[in-house]
């Protein structure tokens, strides 16, 4: 599924030409999150911290068919270099894709890049936060996702402050230069609110009605104008490799209050 030609302004002027924005691979925390979530559960069943956690096989192949995928990008389509998150998911995404596609671009790092930070909450189902939890739960449907920062963690609007930081750098670091950059759902979804200059209502929308597949690719392109979104959640490189497709949403409450 792709969506094209949406234009809005963004704050950063001249730099970036274009981002290709790819949610990593389906990792080990996405199976066991969903197994739990399913099983009505309390606690997710991970031993590894949240930057630890790896591919899972069928994630590994996601990002083959990334890399294949990467292979037949060629003249302005081509992305120069990848930035990636530091969490484990993402650079062996980042790593398997530029293996397969016998790329020696550029593969950075940036902390920034990271998921979100989800403090006491953390390997809690709804479940469990409604469980252990009910007055941060309470606060949680009260704020609403974008503003409320559960104890130890990260509201949106957090995310979207080091997002606008990583950009402004990124384009000093890169301008003219078309970037990959290998990360996580809401990330992504941060990246195109601050791009895009989309509200709150409309970032959280998207979220909840196009949750990012994993390996899928989104594409933003500056123009005199701003930037414009000329691919958004493709998973075709996925499909044509028979590669099965997941999506691994995060909390479904993505609606303001």
């Amino acid at each position: 599924m792709t969506q094209r030609d949406t234009v809005h302004t963004h704050p950063h002027g001249s730099g970036v030409r274009e981002l290709v924005l790819v949610r990593h691979g389906e990792s080990v925390g996405n199976v066991a999150a969903a197994e739990a979530e399913r099983a009505g559960l309390e606690l997710i069943d991970l031993e590894t911290r949240d930057a630890d956690t790896p591919l899972s096989d069928l994630g590994a192949e996601q990002a083959a068919a990334l890399g294949t995928w990467l292979g037949t990008q060629a003249g302005d389509d081509a992305p120069d270099v990848v930035w990636s998150s530091p969490y484990v998911r993402a650079l062996q995404t980042a790593e398997i894709a530029l293996q397969e596609a016998g790329s020696a671009m550029d593969l950075r790092q940036d902390e920034r890049l990271r998921d979100r930070e989800l403090g006491i909450l953390d390997l809690l189902t709804r479940t469990g936060v409604a469980a252990r939890y009910p007055d941060e739960d309470a606060r949680r449907h009260h704020l609403g996702k974008f503003y409320y920062r559960p104890p130890g963690g990260e509201s949106w609007a957090d995310l979207a402050l080091r997002v606008r930081s990583f950009l402004g750098d990124l384009d000093r670091a890169e301008p003219g230069r078309c970037v990959l950059v290998v990360a996580h759902d809401a990330v992504i979804s941060s990246i195109r609110y601050v791009c895009e200059a989309l509200s709150e209502r409309e970032v959280l929308d998207l979220a909840r009605r196009w949750p990012v597949r994993n390996a899928a690719v989104t594409r933003l392109a500056r123009r005199p104008t701003g930037w414009v979104a000329t691919v958004v959640n493709d998973d075709a490189h996925l499909r044509h490799d028979e590669t099965p497709v997941t999506e691994h949403p995060g909390d479904r409450d993505a609606l303001p209050h």
